[in-house]
């Protein structure tokens, strides 16, 4: 057992998921289901009435579309730029129960903090304030194969039966935090809000520094070039797959699977893709995010 109060709170939870029924895991709130153990109403009704800061570092993604990795990528930035410590744990508001988001409440400035949310959930004061936001988008067919093994990992979220019963959940919307074209639909209607910048998984994949270099001017965290590369080298997926039994304790191989782009191809049948390639192309085709998502390039 870990004798870190954060890691025991998680072995705790984990614990109670595999006491409880699947049908009990999920529940529904304003028409998005969402984890009891993880994020129960009380949490999610304290959150309506929390209050965000100018200066807050935020984070935003749908369920593995690399949260955990940005998470990890913004501190290092925020540490280095303010010679302060990079502190480990999980940002996501919505696991915040009342007690906790009143300590939020009371952390000094600038506070970094994350949420799987679409806009219209999030606290209202995160607009009123001009709350700077990086939004992490990912192609949906390999955030559905994530997901999908995310779901088989962590006792506190229903066991998918296959990944065909899996895919068809994905599809209708039927997963923690409700569907991916409605998050990314959402978060479209956002990319000329100053205060959102947009990145997708694929893009900080292929050019890492580029990514560091971006995130710390969006944020307003100088860097130097020595270390934005330093930044970048430690924030490989590989590198964190390595240290993550440090930072993310037992949920450690959940969290960080493969963290390739094009594993979809190992999962979906031809009939599959072609469904999804309809629902793109009806949904996110001819948007500015479906043009940054690349989708014929990663997805076909």
């Amino acid at each position: 057992m870990s004798s870190n109060p954060e890691q025991m709170k998680i072995q705790a939870k984990m614990a109670k998921g595999q006491d409880m029924k699947d049908e009990d895991k999920l529940f529904r709130y304003k028409g998005v289901l969402y984890p009891t153990i993880m994020c129960p109403l009380e949490n999610l009704k304290a959150m309506e009435h929390l209050e965000a800061r100018h200066d807050d570092v935020m984070l935003v993604a749908y369920p593995k579309s690399g949260f955990n990795w940005m998470t990890a990528v913004v501190r290092k930035i925020m540490a280095v730029s303010t010679g302060g410590e990079v502190r480990w744990g999980h940002p996501h508001i919505e696991f915040f129960d009342p007690e906790a988001q009143q300590l939020l409440s009371q952390a000094p400035s600038p506070r970094c903090m994350g949420t799987h949310m679409r806009p219209e959930n999030m606290p209202p004061s995160f607009a009123a304030k001009k709350t700077k936001m990086l939004v992490v988008v990912r192609n949906p067919k390999d955030t559905a194969v994530s997901f999908y093994h995310f779901c088989k990992n962590i006792p506190v979220l229903p066991t998918p039966e296959s990944w065909d019963t899996f895919y068809t959940q994905y599809m209708s919307g039927d997963v923690p935090w409700g569907s991916y074209f409605d998050h990314a639909l959402a978060w479209e209607k956002c990319i000329d809000d100053p205060n959102v910048m947009i990145v997708t998984y694929e893009e900080m994949k292929e050019d890492l520094s580029k990514g560091v270099q971006q995130i710390s001017q969006f944020f307003g965290f100088p860097l130097s070039k020595e270390q934005i590369q330093t930044i970048a080298e430690d924030s490989t997926f590989s590198s964190m797959k390595e240290n993550s039994q440090v930072s993310h304790g037992i949920l450690a191989s959940s969290i960080f699977r493969k963290g390739e782009v094009g594993d979809w191809k190992n999962h979906f049948s031809e009939a599959q893709s072609r469904m999804m390639d309809a629902e793109f192309e009806k949904r996110l085709a001819g948007t500015k995010l479906g043009a940054k998502l690349k989708y014929d390039l990663y997805c076909k």
